[in-house]
């Protein structure tokens, strides 16, 4: 078939151009769930740190949350490609939560995938709609600060491990005071939030939230097994008051 390139041009002729137009398209975001025999049950919901994926988290998550809690895992919607442990295997991938092109809309699509997510498994008797937690590691963490002092009547407890607190903290007014508590930890040989980055954190997050506690330990950039036995007795006091 023949390209008539006269008339394509004269169709065109009069239209308006510009740049960062928007259309709006839908997108589907996966995420794992494990639930127990009893329910509805106390809800953690995980998010991996960059270049991770919910397979990874679900598995730590599972070791962080206490006997009885469901437990789900959500997945980045930002997708790319690792290099392959060994040399000619398989292309491996890795997801993420944030662009650095109007991150703005990365932070709206996890603030209403979370409010999804949590609202269906409540609505689907799995999850206690009084006692949901949120637990990010890295790059998450920030983000689920932003969504907690956003919806701030939405959780019960909000945990970060090995990450920061939002870029826009004293600044932005979408924050505010919430009843949910707050559990930061860190390891003391973290190359990306050593403990001089992270010792105000406390008294920032203090600032909007009652029960706020930081702990550190003897590890870098990872989860310790002393990490997962704290959260889950965090966990399981809080669910129970």
């Amino acid at each position: 078939m023949e390209l008539n390139l006269s008339e394509t041009k004269t169709k065109h002729e009069g239209e308006r151009a510009g740049s960062d137009l928007v259309i709006r398209a839908e997108t589907k975001l996966y995420y794992d769930l494990h639930a127990p025999a009893e329910t509805p049950a106390p809800l953690l919901v995980a998010l991996h740190g960059y270049g991770s994926n919910k397979g990874w988290m679900t598995r730590e998550a599972r070791l962080h949350a206490p006997e009885g809690f469901a437990v789900a895992a959500l997945q980045g919607p930002h997708q790319h490609l690792k290099e392959p442990k060994e040399k000619g295997g398989p292309l491996r991938y890795g997801f993420g939560w944030l662009t650095n092109f109007h991150p703005e809309d990365s932070v709206a699509l996890h603030h209403r995938a979370l409010l999804d997510l949590i609202g269906a498994l409540v609505g689907q008797g799995v999850a206690r709609r009084d006692s949901v937690f949120l637990l990010g590691f890295s790059q998450s963490c920030a983000l689920n600060y932003r969504f907690a002092f956003t919806h701030r009547d939405t959780l019960r407890g909000c945990v970060g491990i090995c990450g920061g607190v939002p870029g826009d903290w004293e600044t932005s007014e979408l924050y505010g005071e919430t009843d949910a508590s707050v559990l930061h930890l860190h390891g003391t040989r973290d190359e990306f939030y050593p403990p001089a980055r992270v010792e105000g954190y406390a008294a920032a997050l203090g600032t909007r939230a009652r029960d706020v506690e930081l702990k550190a330990y003897d590890a870098g950039h990872e989860f310790a097994p002393a990490m997962r036995a704290d959260v889950r007795a965090w966990l399981a006091a809080r669910a129970r008051s």
